[in-house]
């Protein structure tokens, strides 16, 4: 994991030293990251920050947008068409409630974002949930359990506020 680590900060340092328009640079160094190529439809504004990058998989036509965070150890699948706002935190991973357990392990879940999903600024996503398809997470939410699909959700804990029409 310390190796992981280390890799992933020498690369998004690279990463987030490349001017925002340098599309081709920034995918280059997003594909390196996660060990596989990203699309040409694949945006990102750095800065971007990640602890391995190695668990995340990006479906097509994603955007992800400045001082986004993914804590990637659990597992990130990020579908088509999703758009990724500022200052969003994405943290599969985590440490047990018990005191003297703290600091002996790490716990890790997977986090799903379906196709055409919305994760509006500011906004977490903690380990163990699915935002399913269409759905919108409003600005400041924090996800701690499933988002149902064509939904928006909002609050700390996120909540469903209505459905959204798939029109």
């Amino acid at each position: 994991m310390v190796a992981s680590v280390k890799r992933a900060m020498t690369i998004t340092c690279a990463l987030n030293r490349l001017a925002f328009d340098d599309a081709a640079g920034i995918r280059a160094l997003f594909s390196e990251l996660i060990g596989r190529e990203v699309d040409d439809g694949f945006s990102l504004i750095p800065p971007f920050y990640t602890t391995g990058g190695e668990e995340i998989r990006i479906g097509r036509n994603v955007f992800i947008n400045q001082n986004c965070t993914m804590y990637d150890l659990g597992g990130i699948d990020i579908g088509d068409d999703v758009l990724i706002g500022p200052n969003v935190s994405i943290i599969t991973s985590g440490h047990p409630l018990e005191p003297a357990q703290r600091r002996a392990c790490v716990t890790a879940k997977p986090i799903a974002i379906e196709r055409n999903v919305w994760i509006a600024a500011g906004a977490t996503l903690i380990g163990g949930v699915t935002v399913g398809e269409n759905a919108v997470v409003a600005a400041g939410s924090v996800v701690t359990r499933d988002v149902p699909a064509n939904t928006l959700v909002g609050g700390n804990p996120a909540r469903v506020i209505r459905s959204i029409s798939k029109g």
